[in-house]
């Protein structure tokens, strides 16, 4: 839209931004029509640039600018009108002279300016002359917010030793200030605490180092930063913060040992192994840069051993070969320390390693004896006669005081029966001859004794190999089973035969085959040596007549080619077998086993089916009996219950009854015979009438009582569980006397029940049953 065709004045503004055009397109239409007619020549707003300054304390609106037209006249015709951010509140308007007062403290760090419209408008027609303008009052900063560190405070590390002006760390600060107005958010970093160590670009905030700091001598630094601003003027506001710089390990110290010469010292008696002592080199870095490898240098690395402590870095010597306190008293060795990771950066200052003296002094202590050996090897022959000598052990005692020693078998109970040693002088013999068959080896452990202290014992290995002796004459390798066809052919191969020996040859077995020279004449067979411990056996005719001569026995003689050479005679069992030239092992088995039973095939089958008959008929009797044994009962045995109530003694009536379980009376040791039952009524009756005599305590009721249950326990006619009642008669302190029926022919009916009454309290209950019966029944 162009501004020239629409307005009828000419703004103008002396600010910052650009002249501003109508905002609204209905409010430029509106005015084009109230001035078609005119045609007034271009004019516009005439005023000063606005502003206001922030944070001005005022009790009366303070003037901020004037609104002013130059169509206005001297009349004052026009009124202004304010409309925008703050109109009417903040800021406000006459209307006829067109200045602004702002009512309120501004903060420009909370709005930094405020766009408002203005417009004018005739009194008299309320109609506008201006078209709506927009135009800003700004809001002048000044210096009231100090700087800020908003990430402190701050932490940083770097290498100990670094040169000058290695650079830390960088801090940096805000200001909440206008930095296009003056210099109120222009910062300015100076360094308070840390000098002469650190320094500060004053600009940028970049810490530097300013020289080079040693971190054994301190570790850590706190620096304090601050931040002005106004470029440091007067009146400027500044904040500071605080940097920790911690100096991180470098290796720029060499190991030192705390001695420079250690005593120690270490038993003869020490097994290997064992810690001598501890040496510690000093180092004043940390972690890796601490670690060290501690060596020995010189002969002595062969006896004593050193390590490294990665804990504590101490240097642990260990002894590596027993020490001998006759042999040498004192040892003295190098030790030396180096740096595990060393930064070649030093290494041009000193030597990053240090050097020691360790003494090492021998202790002497009452050894036990040494062996001349650890491990004796013997040999004696076998067969060798009782109390001939295998070998000797010796062994001394290294002391100075060199004490005699006495020599013995230990886990003698075996071996005591074949060796003894005799205990001055270490000869071993043996008792028995030996038998290299039976064992080749023996392993024996010999014991040395102190006599003076006889604590000190050392024991020694003896191995004793028993040299073999050609004592054992050649076998068969097995049994031969061997058959002949009747039609064989003379020369045909029927055996292969081999041969062992239970002794050792050095130069190998081998053996002789040949027949007995009293069976070659008249022999049907031939022996012909392979050359290769074996031997074939030949016929040497045709044909063979099983009717004639069932087997024939072949006297094999074989030779061994020990020294001296044995022999030994075999017997090889030819059976002759009515095949044709080929032998079937099963068939002739078959054939061998009926001859030497006198019986033909159909008799060996009758034979086997009588068996089989015999047989069945055995397995259905048995079927049968046990069908007949099996219990009546089918139900559980567990359900069965019962209770043997038994009164052998003074009592009152129902109170002394006992019940238990009758599986403590039955024994299943108790042989199950069957014998008949007695008629128990007329022995009860026999023995009730006794007892009136004897008393309760009789040995007869007694006997009757374990009768009658191992009756009941052997009677296999009777289920399991049986339940014994026994009332044979009262208790003789009772006042009833027996209530027994068993000796009285009288029915319930004869008898009479008044004395029942008289009995007392107990049978009360009783007496008034048999009352009531016997007063019904009349």
């Amino acid at each position: 839209m162009n501004c020239s065709m629409w307005l009828s004045f000419i703004l103008v503004l002396v600010k910052p931004w650009p002249c501003f055009t109508s905002t609204q397109n209905d409010s430029t239409q509106n005015t084009d029509q109230s001035f078609t007619a005119v045609r007034r020549a271009k004019r516009g707003w005439v005023w000063e640039p606005l502003s206001v300054t922030e944070e001005k304390p005022s009790t009366v609106p303070v003037y901020v600018g004037q609104l002013k037209s130059d169509l206005e006249n001297k009349d004052g015709n026009l009124k202004y009108i304010l409309t925008g951010e703050g109109a009417g509140s903040t800021f406000i308007i006459n209307e006829n002279s067109g200045k602004i007062y702002v009512t309120q403290k501004l903060d420009r760090e909370k709005k930094p300016f405020y766009t408002l419209r203005a417009q004018a408008i005739n009194i008299k027609t309320q109609l506008p002359v201006e078209p709506e303008s927009e135009f800003v009052i700004k809001v002048r900063d000044i210096n009231d917010h100090e700087p800020q560190f908003l990430d402190g405070p701050y932490v940083a590390t770097v290498p100990e030793m670094s040169p000058e002006g290695t650079s830390v760390i960088q801090v940096t600060a805000t200001d909440g200030d206008d930095p296009s107005y003056g210099n109120n958010a222009r910062l300015l970093y100076s360094l308070i605490q840390g000098q002469p160590y650190f320094s500060v670009e004053p600009k940028t905030g970049v810490i530097r180092m300013a020289s080079g700091m040693d971190r054994e001598t301190e570790d850590q630094y706190l620096v304090i930063i601050q931040a002005k601003d106004m470029v440091g003027q007067a009146g400027a506001l500044s904040a500071t913060a605080t940097v920790t710089i911690n100096l991180s390990d470098i290796n720029d110290n060499p190991p030192k040992f705390q001695q420079q010469l250690y005593y120690m010292n270490v038993s003869e008696e020490a097994p290997v192994g064992t810690t001598v002592g501890k040496v510690f080199a000093e180092d004043g870095d940390i972690g890796e840069n601490a670690a060290m490898d501690y060596s020995i240098e010189g002969d002595s690395s062969e006896v004593f051993d050193i390590i490294t402590d990665n804990e504590t870095q101490e240097g642990i010597i260990l002894l590596k070969k027993r020490v001998d306190y006759e042999s040498k008293r004192r040892y003295s060795i190098q030790a030396k320390v180096v740096n595990r990771y060393i930064d070649d950066r030093f290494l041009k200052e000193e030597p990053f390693e240090d050097k020691t003296i360790v003494k090492i002094d021998v202790e002497d202590a009452d050894e036990p004896p040494v062996f001349t050996l650890e491990n004796y090897v013997m040999e004696i022959p076998e067969e060798a006669v009782g109390g001939t000598v295998v070998g000797v052990v010796t062994a001394r005692d290294p002391d100075n005081d060199d004490s005699p020693v006495r020599y013995s078998i230990v886990h003698g109970m075996h071996f005591k029966r074949l060796f003894s040693i005799d205990e001055h002088n270490g000869t071993i013999i043996t008792t028995k001859p030996l038998d290299r068959e039976i064992a080749s080896w023996h392993n024996i452990t010999v014991t040395a004794t102190e006599t003076r202290n006889p604590e000190k014992i050392s024991e020694a290995n003896v191995y004793i190999q028993v040299l073999d002796v050609n004592d054992h004459a050649p076998e068969f390798a097995k049994y031969y089973e061997t058959f002949v066809c009747e039609n064989a052919v003379s020369g045909q191969l029927i055996q292969r035969i081999s041969a062992v020996d239970k002794d050792d040859s050095t130069e190998g077995h081998h053996f002789y085959f040949s027949l007995d020279q009293e069976a070659t004449s008249n022999s049907s067979f031939t022996v012909k040596d392979n050359q290769d411990n074996t031997a074939g056996i030949f016929t040497a005719k045709s044909g063979f007549s099983r009717e004639k001569e069932f087997s024939f026995y072949l006297p094999i003689i074989i030779l061994d080619n020990g020294t001296p050479p044995l022999t030994s005679t075999n017997t090889l069992t030819v059976t002759v077998c009515d095949c044709d030239t080929q032998v079937n092992i099963f068939y002739c088995r078959y054939r061998a086993f009926m001859y030497a039973m006198g019986l033909s095939t159909e008799a060996l089958v009758a034979v086997l089916a009588c068996i089989l008959i015999l047989l069945v008929f055995f397995l259905a009797i048995a079927a049968i009996r046990q069908q007949r044994k099996k219990s009546p009962f089918s139900e559980k045995m567990e359900e069965f219950r019962e209770n043997i109530v038994r009164y052998d003694d003074e009592g009152g009536g129902e109170e002394d009854t006992e019940a238990f379980d009758i599986s403590a009376l039955r024994t299943r040791t108790v042989m199950r015979m069957h014998k008949p039952r007695k008629k128990v009524t007329t022995e009860i009756h026999s023995l009730y009438r006794q007892s009136l005599q004897v008393g309760p305590d009789s040995a007869i009721f007694r006997q009757f009582i374990s009768e009658k249950l191992e009756e009941a326990n052997t009677d296999p006619s009777v289920p399991p569980y049986d339940s014994l009642q026994t009332y044979a008669f009262e208790g003789t302190g009772s006042l009833a006397g027996s209530l027994s029926s068993l000796g009285s022919n009288l029915s319930d009916m004869d008898q009479s029940y008044e004395y029942l009454t008289d009995w007392g309290p107990h049978f009360k209950q009783l007496a008034g049953m048999y009352t009531s019966y016997r007063s019904v029944g009349d």
